[in-house]
């Protein structure tokens, strides 16, 4: 069986191609684990594989309470998604507690 013109990510049943004695071989990146690629796999498709990319963390939100224990957050973007079976993308997002300390926190009326 030859993986020539299928390589997909993750565990798809749809791509296989014909094998030796009549079975199934498969060119998904989960045949690694399953043991049943097809002969060529690893020359076919990690040599396609593309690894996710991200860029960089944008900047820390405002805390979400003035006053208070609240949260920040920042995220960042993909910026080469991951083809092929190649490495997942890391986390996205981030958060952190904080402090509010609006001017108006100690204020009582």
């Amino acid at each position: 069986g030859s993986c020539r013109h299928r390589c997909c990510p993750g565990r798809n049943n749809a791509c296989w191609a014909p094998g030796a004695r009549r079975a199934r071989c498969y060119c998904d990146s989960y045949c690694q684990r399953t043991g049943d690629c097809c002969q060529d796999y690893l020359a076919t498709c990690r040599r396609a594989a593309v690894g996710c990319a991200v860029g960089p963390w944008g900047p820390w939100s405002g805390c979400s309470s003035p006053c208070g224990v609240g949260s920040r957050a920042r995220s960042r973007q993909v910026t080469v998604p991951p083809r092929h079976g190649g490495d997942p993308c890391p986390d996205l997002k981030q958060r952190r507690g904080c402090l509010g300390q609006h001017p108006t926190c100690g204020t009582a009326k």
